[in-house]
């Protein structure tokens, strides 16, 4: 704990000219004697911390004092900050704050300097449940552990799951998990916002398993949905927000200044169903003809909810 707050005390310096010894003790939730005894500590490691004397005293790291920057240039460090205060919007773990303190106290005009490139995954913050889930996945991942969870599919089937937790990834606008699944005896991607209950087993992993990225790849290569081919024909005005929507989608004129959009998705994924009921009469499905009919069939529900 001592060599964490050591750590923590150096870097929160070599970000800053000159820091009280009371502000030191109120962000490291220690006395004002003990920061000055981990002072002396630092200094003693070798480390060139200074007191400066007066009213707005306090301690500094000597700007002769240079960590090693020569293994990236300003670009870099300004790249690799940008990329960790967008992953600060959209994961709670505390420790991507800190490890984003570090890369600042390497590159100290990263504070001063106005990045023209913002990331915000803010989005992903899908509620406070989702929070929770991710540290106990991420503390379950770092020990080796399975969780059990409730899971519900896409139909509405809620199931009870044991699975050992590979990684998590951000994808498709949501947060899924890659874990071994105990029941089906493989990997499965699970989407976290359809998961429930999520506890730590404390059962340690039954089998060593491959990295995570390797196990993703083969995810992806082995893709079992069901895919279908659609067909829709729309105002030409709309060809900014489908391509928007739809950026795999090959776009076609078609007659009386109309569009014809086609595009290959998964079956029974729900989500760029949602996107078609926004456009609502704006847009006409020409096939699949089961596709037709379900569109029908959920217009009918609608009128009849509403009658």
């Amino acid at each position: 704990m001592k060599l964490e707050r050591l750590l923590g005390i150096v870097v929160y310096l070599l970000n800053r000219e000159v820091v009280s010894a009371n502000q030191l003790a109120e962000k490291f939730e220690v006395s004002v004697r003990t920061i000055q005894r981990d002072i002396d500590s630092i200094n003693l490691a070798g480390i060139p911390v200074t007191a400066v004397q007066g009213k707005n005293g306090g301690y500094g790291i000597l700007d002769s004092f240079k960590l090693n920057k020569q293994a990236a240039t300003a670009e870099d460090y300004r790249f690799m900050i940008t990329a960790l205060t967008g992953m600060k919007t959209a994961h709670p773990n505390k420790k991507i704050a800190v490890t984003l303190e570090k890369y600042q106290s390497m590159f100290r005009q990263a504070r001063t300097v106005s990045s023209s490139i913002q990331l915000d995954f803010g989005v992903s913050r899908e509620g406070s449940d989702i929070d929770a889930y991710l540290e106990i996945i991420e503390t379950a991942i770092q020990h080796k552990q399975a969780i059990t969870f409730e899971y519900t599919n896409t139909y509405g089937d809620l199931t009870l799951r044991e699975t050992e937790p590979i990684g998590v990834i951000y994808k498709w606008y949501a947060w899924y998990m890659l874990g071994y699944c105990m029941d089906k005896k493989d990997y499965r991607l699970f989407k976290v916002a359809r998961m429930g209950n999520v506890k730590n087993s404390e059962r340690f992993f039954s089998k060593i398993h491959e990295s995570f990225e390797r196990l993703l790849q083969s995810q992806e290569e082995q893709d079992h949905r069901e895919y279908m081919n659609v067909e829709l024909l729309c105002s030409a005005r709309l060809r900014v927000s489908v391509a928007e929507y739809f950026p795999n989608a090959v776009i076609s004129e078609a007659d009386a200044g109309q569009i014809r959009i086609c595009f290959r998705i998964p079956k029974h994924e729900r989500g760029w169903k949602g996107l078609l009921y926004t456009f609502g009469n704006q847009i006409q499905i020409v096939g699949p003809e089961e596709l037709r009919q379900e569109f029908l069939k959920k217009a009918e529900e609608i009128i009849a909810a509403y009658s």
